[in-house]
């Protein structure tokens, strides 16, 4: 018996060897795919609100593009982002059901020519002199339909989850490569998550006392719909 496993054992350290670089390869894909949160990415407000065209989203983030990014822009590399929004209906007996499923998509480029930003929201553009200017329009997102006034029931309670992120599998194929690897590429404010009822679908992630102070101008100052910045507001 032990005639016959030494010539075995002999040849493992060689396929060890090999196992180990492929498991070590494998982890680096796995880890390299998984999206990368920027530390100043993250969701400041979001509602849910009822307007006369159904319920509506409104939602603030807050970001900064790294050097990395600036730099892509500068050399006529546009950038896409996606605001993405899901409410869900918990089920006791089986999955969650999905009521609502929407992706705000957004596409940033820098004009050499005319030296100005150009940021498409959906199917809206604008043109814009800075890229703060741009950026903070990015930022709002104001009116957004997610379901018909009869959308949800009022006997129900509902989880939705936001999340903002830069899409970059959108980018030019040599620069995706370079994004698996690099996590200055990334930007994702990670999911936030709240519950609400048709009677009361808003969130904040403010401290309490300035939701409650909202709550009495928010709602009925909103549909002006920031007529000083038509680039910050986006409607269906």
């Amino acid at each position: 018996m032990t005639a016959f496993i030494m010539p075995v054992c002999a040849k493992q350290p060689g396929m060890l060897e090999s196992l180990r670089h492929l498991l070590l390869f494998v982890a680096f894909l796995v880890f390299a795919s998984l999206p990368a949160r920027a530390d100043d990415a993250s969701i400041t407000h979001a509602r849910i609100v009822l307007s006369e065209e159904g319920y509506v989203l409104n939602a603030d983030f807050s970001f900064d593009l790294n050097q990395k990014l600036i730099d892509a822009l500068a050399h006529g590399v546009a950038l896409h982002f996606v605001a993405e929004l899901r409410i869900e209906r918990p089920r006791w007996y089986w999955f969650d059901k999905l009521i609502v499923h929407r992706r705000l998509e957004y596409r940033l480029a820098y004009h050499a020519m005319t030296r100005s930003y150009r940021l498409n929201i959906g199917s809206l553009h604008r043109n814009f002199d800075s890229l703060a200017d741009a950026l903070h329009t990015m930022e709002r997102i104001r009116n957004l339909h997610v379901a018909p006034s009869d959308g949800f029931d009022a006997k129900d309670k509902y989880e939705a989850t936001l999340r903002f992120f830069h899409d970059t599998t959108l980018l030019p194929k040599p620069f995706q490569l370079s994004a698996l690897a690099n996590s200055r590429w990334g930007l994702d404010t990670g999911w936030t998550k709240w519950t609400f009822t048709s009677e009361m679908p808003a969130i904040t992630t403010q401290p309490e006392e300035a939701v409650e102070e909202e709550e009495t101008t928010t709602i009925v100052e909103e549909p002006a719909v920031e007529k000083a910045m038509p680039g910050a507001t986006i409607t269906e």
